[in-house]
């Protein structure tokens, strides 16, 4: 049997962050959405914000992940030079 690939949409999103700061497993996290354990590992590492001077301000927070899937996902130019706005790895 083939799987099939769903990208992880904002009402996942919201549901990762409420069970994160709950201090849900990811394997628990996982299991209830039917996915992978590494794809949420992966989604809460790229997506995480960090704030330095602020400690407690870092996190997982299903907004800003919506708004790093948003800018990664628009086209670039045929340049290839569009990088404005676009977050590092």
């Amino acid at each position: 049997m083939r799987r099939t690939y769903s990208q992880i949409d904002l009402d996942e999103r919201r549901k990762i962050e409420r069970w994160r700061q709950a201090g849900v497993s990811v394997d628990a996290i996982a299991e209830k959405r039917g996915r992978h354990r590494s794809t949420i590992f992966r989604e809460i590492a790229r997506n995480k914000f960090e704030d330095r001077e602020m400690p407690d301000l870092t996190g997982y927070f299903c907004d800003i992940a919506s708004l790093f899937d948003i800018r990664s996902s628009r086209p670039q130019s045929s340049s290839g030079s569009n990088m404005v706005g676009r977050r590092r790895r």
